[in-house]
């Protein structure tokens, strides 16, 4: 996202201060920096859901691949209990042709190639059993060790979900919204909980919930924190240079936003500000209190998947 670079210049017309060359190729430069970053971090959090979504499918491909390998060794099993009657079958009556061996000579030399064959099939099997065995058991470690860690997860996503919905609790309902979904962490912030109309300047209510948030999460150091800008279709009345839609808009209140998020002490390497506009609307536009509740901000909680990851890896 692009809008760093367009906040400092708005600030500075607004407040009627007259910007040198010097200072203008100096915020240049800064958008340039800081546009760079904002692609990396955004590449960075793309690729750690794509990564999330792929740890699932491996995770319910083990889960699928266990049941298989459980039902091969029991049909394993039962062949082998059918082979090893057949061979006591078989070695009785060895035991009975060699008493008749005048007239048996050549039925027992067929049984004998027949013995052996079924003997080595019976070592071949009891082989095959043992390493399904052995690889069952693997497989089945390796799916409490998974299933342990997204267990893990899953608890220091709700611990985390409670810890932020206590840090929240004298504000209104229709203010704000904390819930979890697909492992993540969504909190809502109302327009009117942040901004005035066409606003990029959070008001002294927003801020103190900003703080409290802030306060709930700066010890938080295994998440990545999305801050995404959300805006109705109504059109920005006060355009400037610097602001020309809904997308400036929501990108320059994400940044605000960010800002006084890291201000109260969350690692800034952990957070990210993106906008939106009027282009995610939870509701049809087609209302004034549809309106409403597409603007807002939501900021996204990701937990970190190193661990996850490298579970992966190791095996």
């Amino acid at each position: 996202m692009k809008k760093s670079f367009l906040f400092f210049a708005t600030a500075l017309l607004v407040s009627g201060c007259i910007v040198s060359k010097k200072k203008f190729d100096d915020m240049l430069a800064q958008k340039v920096r800081t546009e760079a970053d904002l692609n990396e971090k955004t590449a960075a959090f793309d690729s750690l859901s794509a990564n999330f979504s792929n740890l699932n499918q491996q995770f319910d491909q083990l889960k699928s691949d266990t049941t298989t390998l459980g039902a091969s060794l029991r049909v394993n099993q039962k062949k082998l209990a059918g082979l090893e009657s057949e061979h006591e079958q078989l070695n009785s009556l060895y035991k009975n042709l060699l008493n008749n061996s005048g007239r048996m000579n050549r039925d027992l030399t067929q049984q004998q190639q027949q013995l052996l064959a079924i003997q080595e099939n019976l070592d071949k099997t009891r082989k095959e059993n043992d390493s399904l065995s052995t690889s069952l058991a693997e497989r089945e470690k390796k799916v409490i060790e998974l299933e342990q860690v997204l267990a893990n997860k899953d608890k220091a996503v709700q611990d985390l979900k409670s810890r932020i919905s206590d840090a929240l609790l004298n504000f209104k309902e229709n203010d704000l919204t904390v819930k979890v979904k697909n492992g993540k962490v969504y909190v809502s912030l109302a327009e009117q909980l942040l901004f005035g109309s066409g606003s990029i300047d959070v008001d002294q209510k927003g801020v103190g919930a900003l703080q409290q948030l802030a306060k709930a999460l700066k010890d938080q150091k295994d998440i990545n924190i999305m801050v995404e800008g959300h805006t109705d279709n109504v059109p920005v009345s006060k355009k400037s240079a610097y602001m020309q839609d809904n997308w400036d808009l929501s990108v320059l209140r994400a940044t605000s936003i960010t800002k006084i998020l890291v201000k109260g002490g969350v690692p800034p390497n952990h957070i990210v500000a993106a906008g939106k506009g009027e282009f995610s609307p939870l509701l049809i536009n087609d209302t004034p209190q549809n309106k409403q509740k597409n603007r807002r901000t939501e900021i996204i909680i990701t937990p970190d998947l190193d661990e996850l990851f490298k579970l992966l890896e190791s095996n």
